[in-house]
């Protein structure tokens, strides 16, 4: 028989990703006792096969774009060549730069507070591992991430078929690649592989572009990137096979099927948490329709009434590095601390899509606001005439910014356009701000810049709401010259 062995700890954390390490470094101000049990990789997914890499190949494939469009400046290059080998190779050698550092991180953590191994609960405040090993949990942080899926019928296609995490491992660009799936991963590898010279079709079902709820601001997304490249969110796909090394994809087109050829298929189709594991059903853990642990607090990160708490990816939270380290961090300090438990503020929602233009989100979402039967008007802005963008060639795209029609309070936004990472971040900062459209179009704007769009849509947001409630206007002398 093998031999067990017993292990104790107050805090036990399963997953060293972007939450378990900041769960980690939260609840060792409050304890010594603690485990982190990982299977996998130490450091993030950011890092390794997230952020961080997919922002190296575009950083590739816009220098490429660039240099192919400067023309309309009056700067002509003769001839843009892509050395997809030196591209790939710059970016595994920055990426393992990345991940270095936070593999260092981990590896000052005292080794008595790591263990290998993939964990499953066989009571509320006891797990094994995979090599019979026990652990007796005075509380459990879950920071377990998530992973990709798709139809179990692509698995016919071998390695031909691939995630986003494989395409930072390719030694060169390949020839032709379909990417299935219109989310963040699909639109931000979809056209930088096709700025690279991929020959490159992103097949999407929904319609939808990344995520966007407004409309009107899809619409403009949508027209743009089919502008650029084979970009069809909306595609009836017949069959996927694969047939003498080619990936074939047969899609309905003006009622004809029509048959393509690929070198690999990336599936960027979803990600499901990895909860169906970890045995949650031993701990008396309910999951919901959506594979959601039932009773799961955002602000205090602990399910129900129980010691367990959940954090990053593997919850229902935005799958962002920034949310999972909030996230780890408040479970962290509750697991420590238990059982005093407190609920923490959790940041405005910010949302950035790094394709070209760049796509934004901040606070609540049109779909939110229009699903909570909320009251609010919306300011616009078209940045196809928006000074700044036009003198850098980047006049494209829409901001829609959603206002209460008698508050005036800043409820949140969607974008598609240039700068919308930084615009991203002044609005969520005026939304934790609590202002209002007035208070944010009395603040500086300097000229000429891209954050003039900004003040166009607040003003048209303005000019609604004294439409709407004219006995809301503010009176002319408290007005600035805005």
């Amino acid at each position: 028989m093998p031999d067990t062995r017993t292990l104790k700890a107050d805090v036990v954390i399963i997953g060293a990703g972007s939450a378990g390490m900041a769960a980690y470094k939260s609840a060792r101000q409050f304890t010594d006792s603690i485990l982190v049990i990982e299977e996998g990789h130490y450091g993030t997914t950011c890092a390794r096969v997230g952020c961080m890499p997919s922002k190296l190949l575009i950083a590739a494939a816009e220098a490429a774009h660039h240099a192919r469009h400067s023309g309309r400046f009056g700067i002509n290059v003769a001839k843009v060549e892509v050395d997809g080998k030196a591209v790939m190779a710059r970016l595994r050698a920055e990426r393992d730069r990345f991940v270095g550092f936070v593999v260092e991180d981990v590896d000052g953590w005292p080794d008595a507070h790591k263990i290998r191994g993939s964990a499953r609960f066989v009571s509320p405040n006891r797990l094994m591992l995979d090599d019979a090993t026990e652990i007796e949990a005075g509380r459990v942080v879950i920071a377990t991430g998530s992973r990709p899926i798709w139809p179990a019928a692509w698995n016919a296609l071998g390695d031909q078929l691939i995630v986003n995490d494989d395409v930072f491992d390719w030694g060169d660009l390949p020839s032709a690649v379909a990417v299935f799936g219109n989310g963040v991963i699909g639109l931000e590898l979809g056209q930088a592989l096709d700025r690279l010279g991929v020959r490159v079709k992103l097949f999407g079902r929904s319609g939808r572009v990344g995520p966007l709820t407004d409309p009107v601001v899809a619409a403009v997304a949508r027209t743009t990137f089919a502008a650029e490249y084979r970009f069809s969110p909306s595609v009836e796909a017949l069959a996927v096979r694969r047939e003498k090394g080619k990936v074939v994809v047969t899609e309905r087109i003006d009622g004809q099927a029509v048959e393509e050829h690929f070198d690999y298929l990336i599936a960027a189709t979803g990600r499901q948490p990895n909860l169906d594991r970890l045995g949650l059903e031993n701990a008396g853990i309910t999951l919901d329709e959506r594979g959601t642990p039932v009773g799961w607090n955002r602000r205090t990160a602990q399910i129900g009434e129980s010691t367990i708490f959940l954090a990053g990816d593997a919850a229902p939270d935005a799958p962002l590095l920034h949310e999972a380290s909030d996230a780890g961090r408040i479970a962290g300090e509750n697991a420590a601390r238990f059982p005093f438990v407190a609920a923490r503020h959790r940041r405005t929602p910010i949302g950035v899509v790094f394709s070209d233009p760049q796509i934004m989100m901040v606070g609540q979402s049109h779909a939110q606001l229009t699903n909570a039967q909320a009251k609010f008007i919306t300011g616009s802005v078209d940045f196809s005439g928006q000074g700044r963008a036009r003198v850098a060639g980047r006049n494209v795209g829409r901001l829609n910014i959603y206002a209460h029609p008698e508050t005036g309070k800043f409820l949140g936004a969607e974008m598609v356009g240039p700068a919308a990472e930084h615009i991203a971040h002044l609005l969520a900062w005026a939304i934790e701000a609590d202002r209002s459209v007035q208070q944010m179009l009395d603040s500086p704007f300097y000229h000429p810049v891209i954050e003039e769009g900004v003040r166009t849509a607040l003003r048209a947001a303005r000019d609604a709401m004294d439409e709407k409630s004219p006995a809301h206007r503010p009176c002319l002398d408290c007005r600035s010259a805005a």
